[in-house]
């Protein structure tokens, strides 16, 4: 019995373990993590570790549904999370576009990039 509880151990500690080490990928834009094979990753694709995603404040992606938070990564997730409110609302608010369009004029198109431009631009 005292070997089942020492094998149990030992099985969760390599999969807590290997969970904080995890290969996740972010889009250019996106503000969720996923597995490789998400069809969200069709045109872009950047490798990150699990722990760096959720110290960036990325989220799961609900289709994919990659690995989920371990309790030690949550609470780094949510502190986080708790320093990037202040600059989130920068980001979340939408703003024209500040590129141009093939006659010269400013793009009408709002975007949420921290660069300023649409997905065209």
């Amino acid at each position: 019995m005292k070997s089942l509880k020492i094998l149990f151990f030992l099985i969760s500690f390599a999969y807590s373990f290997s969970a904080i080490g995890q290969t996740v990928y972010k889009t250019k834009t996106g503000e969720k993590y996923h597995k490789e094979s998400c069809n969200y990753l069709k045109y872009s694709k950047f490798a990150i570790t699990l722990e760096d995603a959720l110290a960036y404040g990325y989220e799961a992606c609900k289709v994919c549904k990659p690995l989920y938070k371990t309790s030690k990564t949550a609470l780094s997730s949510s502190n986080a999370k708790a320093d990037n409110n202040n600059t989130e609302s920068k980001v979340s608010t939408a703003s024209q576009c500040t590129g141009k369009t093939k006659t010269g004029k400013r793009c009408k198109r709002m975007t949420k990039n921290a660069n300023g431009r649409c997905y065209q631009h």
